[in-house]
């Protein structure tokens, strides 16, 4: 019998890449997911003879793979497929073509592989022939897989969509802005495993970093430490300052596609600049693309615990002027990071599902800047002890804040002691909807809660217990500053507060019986003073300052409208439009003093998008955009980018001069949408004035009808 020769092979790419979930990232490459089979057509020279003709494939990844390392994996044609190792089975023969079904364990190493045939007879020396490479990626879909996720609708948000919603700003006025994520785009995938390939891991041990891409939370770390650039040649540069002018500035990104593919361009030096929300929707676009279920998630004054002592100490003077804090402890206005969803099998039982992976650069954990995965679980619970750095996330929805009164170079009296202001309305994407989630019950118990308690002093034991001396928490449970106060005021804003407008408030004063204290009236002084907000939980120089005598008779209460104008903010703000107003009231009869506090972020000028007919791919959709300059000033320099996985390719620019005060500027474009399904068209206008106005349409689109 001639020799059995290789003539061709069909990879059966677009059957393969649908099966496995993977045709949104191309048909040009064969993209699988493990623990399933993929379907091949061999043809050779003659028909294939079972009982004379030897096949072994031979599947390879990364650099000197070896079966000892679970790089290489041989594997023999047989009839029927045995569990969760490496195969060749289920197979046809048809004159001089076999069909064959190949298939990955669930635990098989993830990246690019080469797969190849040898065919030999007899005892003789076989013959090798390469068969095609193809991408291996983890698997949701599988039960068998550490990352497996049981709900169609849950994959479809959290694996098959390629945008979604950041939440920013106050807990009192929670802002959205939309992403794309584009992990479907021709070349992330590609650029997601030379992001793998960069970490210092690989560089370090490049065959023992490959061997360990089977292991879900060994991929989060890496990809935490990578998308930022504080060890490594990472994805982003963080800039926490003012001057963006050595890049971008963090509010004008619209999606992860530009930075991943500049990054890429530029051979992987770290594009300027990312915070936290561009760290964490790139990490998402990575995950997601690589087959890990993956959300991004905001938390609202979100503390920054350097220490772990669980508490985070601020400073003001009598003027009600927030001072620069004296340790590096802060509270950042909000946090963004991400969870992804895997078994953890290094843990006890009961903590798989929900895990916080956070790549911005805050601490670093095992020697470099990454953080995670943190059970959300052991996080709600008070396990701190089980990794990975699940205290320091435990300390950033769970600290107590200690405000004080500083004056003459020394802390005075303690102003409050706040339990409930970190950690707020922890939020992410509904599925399935554009609408806001509320997640804070996975992360804590009801505030005040006897479970919540028990989880704080669990907590507390543990992390405390160690340096008892050093922490200011166990002395404050003893505390005896906190007097009741006879007054209680809240400052309120009269109207939402739009950017280039006066802003009216409203300070409302409440008379309380006070067990020791006179039954008349009482007399306050009450200064005011104004400061820009710095997202990372700091303040600027006060830039407006107030103040006001007020007597209040007992039981009853007072409304004392005051004016910040804008000719005050208007040069005195960061681009995110942050402002805190805090007042501090001392009471003259007692020489208390009582704080009050009002954190807000200016409302930029509302953008419309308008589609008014059907969206087909391939045929022209209209687009009208509207924007209004509602500000007292001109906005000058405006520029429009237009960005949209699946409805155009990459970006879209548009300079649209000066919009004077009052005036409205109206935009009509068309797109050529490029895939059917379920898309978003992000548009941002920056100006001079307005760093980020930002709107969105979701855009159903249609296949191209059959020709």
């Amino acid at each position: 019998v001639a020799a059995l020769e290789l003539r061709s092979v069909e990879l059966q790419i677009p059957r393969n890449n649908k099966d496995h979930h993977t045709e949104d990232l191309g048909l040009s490459k064969l993209i699988l997911r493990r623990g399933q089979i993929f379907i091949l057509t061999i043809v050779f020279s003659r028909p294939f003879q079972p009982q004379k003709d030897h096949l072994t494939f031979v599947a390879e990844t990364g650099p000197e793979p070896t079966e000892l390392l679970g790089t290489r994996a041989t594997f023999f044609l047989a009839q029927t497929r045995p569990e969760n190792v490496w195969s060749a089975s289920d197979f046809m023969i048809d004159s001089n073509s076999l069909q064959v079904s190949i298939f990955s364990p669930a635990s098989a190493v993830i990246g690019h592989y080469t797969l190849k045939l040898e065919i030999s007879q007899g005892q003789g020396p076989g013959v090798t022939y390469p068969l095609g490479n193809f991408i291996l990626l983890f698997n949701p879909w599988s039960t068998e897989d550490d990352v497996y996720l049981p709900s169609e609708t849950l994959l479809r948000e959290y694996i098959m969509s390629d945008y979604g919603f950041i939440y920013k700003g106050q807990t009192n006025s929670i802002t959205s802005r939309p992403w794309n994520y584009g992990q479907f785009e021709e070349d992330i995938v590609d650029i997601c495993f030379e992001i793998l390939n960069k970490s210092l891991y690989f560089l370090k041990n490049p065959s023992k970093d490959h061997s360990q891409r089977n292991n879900v939370v060994y991929v989060c770390r890496v990809v935490s430490a990578m998308i930022n650039s504080n060890d490594d040649s990472g994805v982003l540069q963080g800039n926490w300052g003012e001057d963006y002018s050595q890049g971008t500035s963090p509010l004008e990104w619209n999606g992860s596609v530009a930075i991943l593919r500049q990054w890429s361009a530029k051979g992987g030096q770290p594009v300027k600049y990312g915070q936290c929300w561009v760290f964490a929707s790139v990490m998402c676009t990575v995950m997601r693309c690589l087959g890990v279920p993956t959300r991004v998630v905001s938390n609202f004054h979100s503390a920054h615990n350097t220490d772990g002592n669980l508490t985070i100490d601020t400073y003001y003077d009598r003027t009600a002027e927030m001072l620069t804090a004296q340790r590096p402890d802060k509270i950042w206005n909000f946090h963004v990071w991400n969870e992804c969803w895997m078994i953890r099998k290094d843990l006890p039982p009961g903590y798989n599902g929900w895990q916080v992976l956070d790549p911005t650069p805050q601490q670093t954990s095992s020697g470099l800047f990454c953080c995670g995965p943190a059970s959300v679980k052991a996080i709600k619970e008070g396990d701190v002890q089980l990794p990975y750095d699940t205290p320091f996330v435990y300390a950033e929805v769970n600290a107590d804040e200690v405000v004080w009164l500083f004056e003459g170079g020394q802390v005075q009296e303690i102003l409050a002691h706040n339990t409930s202001y970190i950690g707020k309305a922890i939020s992410t994407k509904m599925v399935g909807s554009d609408e806001r989630l509320d997640i804070t019950s996975s992360y804590k118990y009801p505030e005040g809660s006897s479970e919540e308690r028990s989880a704080f002093i669990k907590a507390s034991w543990k992390l405390l217990e160690p340096r008892r001396n050093a922490s200011s928490l166990l002395d404050l449970l003893g505390s005896e500053n906190l007097k009741a106060k006879p007054v209680r005021l809240q400052l309120h804003l009269v109207r939402a507060p739009m950017w280039g407008q006066d802003l009216p408030l409203m300070l409302y004063v409440q008379r309380v019986p006070v067990r020791d204290h006179v039954q008349g009236s009482v007399g306050l002084t009450v200064r005011f003073c104004a400061q820009a907000l710095l997202h990372g939980g700091g303040t600027r120089k006060p830039f407006w300052r107030h103040i006001v005598h007020l007597n209040v008779d007992f039981e009853k209460e007072l409304q004392w409208p005051f004016l910040l104008p804008y000719s005050s903010y208007r040069d005195k703000l960061t681009d995110e439009r942050l402002i805190r107003v805090a007042g501090i009231a001392e009471v003259e009869e007692t020489g208390q003093f009582i704080l009050v506090l009002k954190d807000f972020s200016l409302e930029p000028p509302h953008l419309s998008i308008e589609v008014f007919e059907r969206a087909e791919v391939g045929k022209a959709l209209d687009i009208h955009i509207t924007l209004t300059n509602t500000l007292m000033v001109p906005l000058n320099n405006c520029t429009m980018v237009l960005e949209g996985s699946g409805l155009i390719n990459g970006q879209m620019t548009k300079d649209l001069g000066t919009l004077m005060a009052g005036h409205t500027i109206r935009i009509h474009l068309e797109l050529y949408p490029i895939k059917a399904g379920p898309h978003q068209l992000q548009v941002l206008i920056s100006s001079s004035e307005v760093k980020e106005i930002k709107g969105y349409k979701d855009i159903l689109v249609a296949a191209a009808p059959a020709s």
